[in-house]
């Protein structure tokens, strides 16, 4: 599986969870003028904002990988972050919290900032950006995944089609106020986990290097691009 489609299956997993969790959010966002065509716009650009919030945090991951990479730590980063990715899925498997609460002080500037944004006329861009750089499981999944790419512009571009998978579902379900119910909802994220945990273990017989074909091959380090 490439890069660019395994980041788009994780996006549209993590879709489903964005409806029911950011959902009321997007909803919330007025728009400023009146029409259905300046709906469709703003709901299409409050989806941009996000994919281009996406596309920052792979640049920031893109620089601290590439160096991780240059260094020769790559057999280990894709260890840690399959321990990290099945920690993760064990937690929502087996019903306990590794973080129990975000702490207030972190979360206040996203409550500023989105005070400012409601008022100001780019709402839709502005809220859009700030929603991806909120805490969320899956985006921390998607940049465990543009960690391993190994050099900036993959990173770039995983962390791009994340976000394109996300989009989608969302885009319909801002148009729609929330099209699929919570027990479609439910069904979905009981999977889930189970993705989360397949992906976990992948990276770490990656990083393993046990010359297994497709699965861990030798000299897997030097990206997840070389594993398809």
């Amino acid at each position: 599986m490439s890069t660019e489609r395994l980041a788009f299956m994780i996006g549209l997993l993590g879709s489903v969870h964005c409806i029911g969790m950011c959902g009321p959010l997007a909803f919330a966002v007025p728009s400023l003028k009146q029409g259905w065509a300046f709906l469709v716009l703003d709901k299409f650009v409050y989806q941009l904002g996000r994919i281009v919030s996406y596309c920052f945090l792979g640049l920031m991951i893109g620089l601290i990988g590439e160096q991780i990479w240059m260094a020769g730590f790559q057999q280990g980063v894709s260890i840690f972050s399959g321990i990290l990715i099945v920690m993760a899925a064990s937690s929502r498997l087996f019903k306990f919290q590794v973080f129990k609460n975000t702490p207030s002080f972190f979360l206040k500037p996203f409550h500023k900032a989105f005070n400012y944004a409601l008022k100001h006329k780019a709402n839709h861009l502005i809220i859009g950006i700030i929603n991806g750089f909120l805490p969320c499981g899956f985006v921390y999944l998607a940049m465990a995944g543009a960690l391993n790419t190994g050099n900036i512009s993959s990173s770039v571009t995983y962390m791009f089609w994340f976000g394109m998978g996300t989009l989608p579902l969302m885009f319909i379900a801002t148009l729609s106020m929330g099209f699929t119910g919570a027990l479609l909802r439910r069904r979905i994220n009981r999977v889930v986990p189970y993705f989360m945990l397949c992906l976990g273990i992948w990276f770490i017989f990656r990083g393993l290097e046990l010359n297994i074909p497709y699965l861990s091959p030798a000299g897997a380090g030097q990206g997840v691009a070389d594993c398809r």
